[in-house]
């Protein structure tokens, strides 16, 4: 998968906590249906091994419908499983050795809230946020838009905001020049998970 060719639109991070249906494996492949363009997938409570073997299977379903899988924070499942790439906070591996683990063809995300982590970040795409006070990320610092336009006038790469995106918040970042929107409630707590994806995909085109 090219890079430089991810489609960040509408980037769905997983959580087991919030979905409405029985699986992570379903919540993926209905929110891929629905119009999800990248999957992450997060698992801050579950063993190596079960992260593992929930990563091939999830890999076999974004593979499937040619989605891009990034592993947050665990390099060595991202690795393992040859997906896309990963995704690191602040307080995570440095870029700079995470790229010598995945080699240049992976994608990198690191989360960035002010204007210097961004400046900073060695990445293919930022996650910008949170935009928004959200129950899935307590302890999430907040992003002002005042800040996410110096952010976006600072850095060439794509920028995906999170935290509390959802569609009533959308509609606000139209014409911030931003290059996709991180969600997880708005989609997977959702009752029809693949119809909540659709509509917020047509939101998301719109800005």
């Amino acid at each position: 998968m090219d890079k430089s060719k991810i489609d960040y639109t509408l980037y769905l991070c997983t959580d087991r906590g919030l979905m409405s249906c029985e699986t992570i494996e379903q919540s993926v492949e209905e929110g891929v249906k629905g119009g999800c363009t990248v999957i992450q997938l997060r698992e801050k409570d579950c063993t190596s091994r079960e992260f593992y073997e929930l990563a091939v299977r999830v890999k076999k379903i974004t593979d499937k419908y040619n989605v891009p899988l990034i592993i947050n924070d665990r390099l060595d499942i991202a690795q393992a499983v040859d997906c896309a790439g990963g995704h690191l906070g602040q307080s995570d591996m440095p870029w700079a050795v995470a790229r010598k683990i995945l080699g240049e063809d992976k994608i990198i995300g690191i989360s960035a809230a002010t204007l210097e982590e961004a400046k900073k970040a060695q990445a293919d795409y930022l996650g910008v946020g949170a935009m928004y006070a959200t129950n899935t990320k307590t302890d999430a610092r907040a992003v002002t838009k005042e800040q996410l336009v110096e952010i976006r006038a600072a850095v060439d790469i794509p920028i995906v905001i999170i935290g509390g995106v959802n569609q009533k918040t959308v509609p606000n970042f139209k014409g911030m020049g931003i290059d996709g929107a991180a969600v997880v409630s708005a989609v997977v707590s959702q009752p029809d998970i693949e119809k909540a994806a659709k509509d917020l995909r047509e939101l998301c085109e719109d800005c």
